[in-house]
């Protein structure tokens, strides 16, 4: 039985639908009482509601069901951070994580898999493709690259020293249902003014959006299943996997295709951005897993549109 931290979440809810429809048992484990999401409605999935912050309670679930491996993608970082509290945000974190990696060894699971993120790439200079060998800077301008940095190299440091499988996803931007406005990509935004013909709101967005900027993006239903094949992979020869789609998309490429659903989406952007594009290197996961993404641009904004269209919120 595979426990999942966050397993209710976004990403988090497709990861266990992909380990469901691979045969294997989960445990969805969540901080918050949520409903069952649609993606897991009908389905063999055991809900537990607990904080990873909470070491006991987190080990009561192993005394209840026989865990024989984890895929953790509950936030371990401060988001946002609180500014005047960030000993105790950076403490209750990095807590999080241990108690986690506590549970893996105490529980003897065959792997321990822990979500890192595409950002922890900014800084690393690169020809325009992002591989899991390159030197990583040693800074980041917010939390959540810091901390996944900081828990990729505590990962690798207990694996080596407790003898824990620990396997790290850098995951790339992810986009589709169950999703949320994203301040790095304006995809998530674009489909839901499709979808209700609307403007697209992207005043969350870090910058403004242009028709040339590009991202890899991958479509959830595909990084779950990534996720879930990276967990049940007989033999794994690296430590640390990126995944995502292995090529940028561009704005334009996602207005192109939303309109072929939705032929008068009011979702214009401006010419201009671009720039080096932040492309993840897959040959890891392909070799490893076997893994090819299911959905291109197109089927993915139509299935999206489609999901939203059918009364999903998000």
């Amino acid at each position: 039985m595979i426990l999942v931290t966050g397993g209710l979440g976004f990403i988090g809810s497709h990861t266990v639908r992909a380990l469901l429809d691979l045969g294997q048992d989960c445990v969805a484990v969540q901080r918050r009482t949520r409903e069952l999401p649609a993606v897991l409605a009908g389905s063999r999935v055991t809900v537990k509601q607990a904080d990873i912050t909470d070491l006991d309670a987190l080990l009561a679930i192993g005394d209840r069901h026989d865990i024989t491996g984890i895929v953790h993608l509950a936030g371990s970082y401060p988001w946002p951070p609180v500014p005047d509290a960030p000993v105790e945000e950076t403490r209750q974190a990095l807590g999080g994580l241990l108690n986690v990696v506590q549970a893996a060894q105490d529980w003897g699971v065959r792997r321990l898999g822990i979500a890192s993120t595409i950002g922890v790439y900014f800084g690393t200079p690169n020809d325009g493709v992002l591989r899991e060998d390159a030197p990583l800077s040693m800074s980041a301008s917010v939390s959540i690259p810091t901390f996944k940095k900081v828990g990729e190299m505590l990962g690798g440091f207990l694996a080596d020293t407790a003898g824990i499988d620990i396997v790290d996803y850098r995951i790339s931007g992810t986009w589709g249902p169950l999703g949320h406005p994203d301040p790095f990509f304006a995809a998530p935004a674009l489909v839901h003014a499709a979808a209700h013909g609307t403007t697209p709101n992207l005043a969350h967005l870090a910058g403004p959006a242009f028709a040339e900027d590009g991202l890899d993006l991958n479509y959830v239903k595909d990084t779950g299943r990534a996720i879930a094949l990276l967990q049940l992979s007989d033999k794994l020869n690296h430590r640390t996997y990126n995944v995502g789609s292995g090529r940028s998309t561009t704005n334009a490429e996602l207005v192109e295709a939303i309109r072929k659903v939705v032929p008068d989406a009011r979702i214009d952007l401006p010419t201009g951005g671009g720039g080096q594009h932040m492309v993840l290197d897959i040959g890891r996961l392909q070799e490893d897993t076997d893994y090819r993404a299911e959905y291109d641009t197109d089927r993915a904004a139509g299935d999206y549109i489609a999901w939203l269209r059918a009364g999903n919120k998000t």
